[in-house]
């Protein structure tokens, strides 16, 4: 359980103003010049020394990326970051709140990350349908620089450092790092091929750094309470505090943030106020399954999760992942097959088609599981969907490939007595009609 001291985001839930005097009085912008000059190096270590990994889904070590670029850059070619706020992954809804919320943290996250990577320019990638968000944003920025926060010598720092917000069109797959840079670039949102990878080839073929919102806003509160705090939060490899969003068969949605590694019992109990329809909060009999990471990772049955350690190891263990820290809850009232067929038309829809496996895919996949929710279909099916599903993941440019494969893989493996049940069903109904 995280102590109230410990909490990074203190107006999450917007009860305060966040402007830039009030974020100054929650302490942002606190001696921001003094962070800085340390040098970049020494920024650097201190974040690779708290364990911090990014909290946009894949859980890469942040310092260790930070360290990834150039440390002089070429003439002619500047190192850029990157901020991904494309927040399109659905249950996931935790960048919003900071954008809209506390958006000094992620500016001033923003301007000491920029620093330690030799950047002399960042953009923050804005997902198309955060209208108000983006609105808060740019008021935060335009604060920002009329303080001399940014721009040259920015906050007394001797570092000139620009920040510029760009919002996207409302298309998933710019959420992947590189068909956002093109994106960026003006072009169609469509990932590349790596290598290069954007730190060798990023923006306008110069070395870049892309990052999630949660994780350039946390920089700032660990560079002044120091990487063993932070680390001391959570499981080994897992450190920090995370933002969870709990949504689903809960009696109190909610984004909240919680220490790394909380059960999953607690995290629900005590925030999500308990599974709908049971007696009390820790009464877990209605639960049927989880998706713990926003929709593109495998669902854990109630069994399985009931006790786990929210983070990336123990979620991994399990055969899901911690993503986004999205937790979307389903009740016994679930009809889980449709739910995933849900699920499938959505990547089917956001693919961008480059790819033949993920473009063909897709679309046959979720085709598939209508079948299967309707019952119409053989258990060969089922393997054979199981089939097509290895040779989609792992075979795109991108991870929208493995996204679209992977909820199928968790249906598969964790209910296919629930798929054979609808077939059986329908088949026995078929008998009878025939005999009729």
């Amino acid at each position: 359980m995280l102590e109230d001291r410990d909490r990074i985001f203190t107006n999450l839930y917007g009860f305060q103003d966040p402007g830039l005097k009030a974020a100054q009085a929650r302490g942002d912008w606190d001696g921001t010049a003094d962070l800085i000059k340390v040098g970049p190096d020494a920024i650097i270590e201190t974040i690779k020394a708290s364990g911090l990994r990014g909290r946009g889904g894949a859980g890469f070590p942040t310092g260790m990326k930070w360290s990834f670029m150039p440390k002089e850059p070429t003439p002619g070619r500047p190192n850029f970051l990157v901020i991904n706020a494309d927040e399109s992954e659905p249950g996931s809804c935790k960048d919003r709140e900071i954008l809209r919320h506390d958006p000094h943290k992620l500016i001033e996250g923003a301007l000491i990350a920029g620093f330690a990577m030799r950047a002399r320019a960042g953009y923050i990638y804005v997902r198309g349908e955060f209208i108000r968000e983006t609105e808060a944003l740019r008021a935060a920025v335009a604060e920002a620089y009329g303080a001399g926060l940014l721009g040259k010598n920015a906050a007394g720092s001797g570092h000139d450092f620009d920040l510029f917000v760009h919002r996207g069109a409302g298309a998933y797959i710019c959420g992947e790092e590189t068909a956002m840079l093109e994106s960026l670039e003006g072009k169609k949102g469509m990932p590349r091929l790596k290598p290069p990878f954007p730190a060798g080839a990023g923006l306008y073929g110069c070395p870049t750094t892309v990052n999630n919102v949660e994780s350039i806003a946390v920089v700032p509160t660990i560079l002044r309470r120091g990487a063993a705090w932070f680390k001391g939060i959570g499981r080994e490899g897992n450190a920090g505090t995370k933002l969870f969003q709990l949504s689903g068969h809960i009696n109190t949605p909610c984004v909240v943030e919680e220490a790394m590694s909380i059960p999953f019992r607690e995290l629900v109990a005590k925030h999500g106020g308990g599974i709908r329809g049971a007696k009390n909060p820790d009464d877990f009999d209605n639960l049927l399954a989880v998706i713990p990471g926003g929709s593109s990772v495998p669902l854990v049955p109630a069994h399985e999760i009931i006790d786990a350690p929210m983070d990336f190891d123990g979620l991994k263990a399990l055969g899901s992942g911690l993503g986004t820290a999205a937790v979307i809850v389903m009740d016994k009232s679930t009809d889980i097959v449709r739910a995933i067929s849900r699920i499938s038309y959505f990547y089917k829809h956001e693919s961008c088609g480059q790819c033949t496996p993920c473009r063909e895919g897709t679309g046959w996949m979720w085709r598939t599981m209508e079948r299967l929710r309707e019952g119409d279909a053989t258990v060969e099916t089922i393997d054979r969907l199981l089939d097509v599903t290895k040779q989609i993941e792992g075979h795109t440019i991108c991870a929208l490939g493995d996204a679209a494969a992977w909820p199928i893989q968790g249906l598969i493996k964790h209910f296919r007595p629930e798929l054979e049940r609808r077939i059986a069903e329908r088949a026995g109904k078929a008998m009878l009609e025939a005999a009729e």
